[in-house]
């Protein structure tokens, strides 16, 4: 049971790492600093979108962009989080 609560608590944790990822990878994109135009950039960017897309649709169907600010990646974010806590101690403490 504790190798199951690792293993969940390991595919959170990444999960987190690809959400930030492609929050600050769109952050640059919109400012400027990052060029669609190279080959890598473009290809990162697919990935992080094909990655993170499935996650943010269903939040963003219940909470819209707000004046042009989505904070979709937020709740998620913090939804994850609280999945994260919840397997490491109050699973944890019940199995003992």
């Amino acid at each position: 049971m504790t190798a199951l609560v690792l293993l969940v608590s390991s595919i959170v944790s990444i999960l987190l790492f690809i959400l930030i990822a492609s929050a600050i990878f769109s952050w640059l994109l919109a400012f400027g600093i990052l060029n669609m135009n190279n080959q890598f950039v473009a290809t990162v960017y697919s990935t992080l979108q094909r990655l993170t897309e499935p996650m943010l649709r269903p939040i963003r169907k219940f909470i819209p962009p707000m004046g042009g600010l989505d904070i979709s990646f937020i709740v998620l974010i913090l939804i994850l989080y609280f999945i994260k806590d919840f397997i490491q101690y109050d699973l944890m403490n019940m199995v003992g």
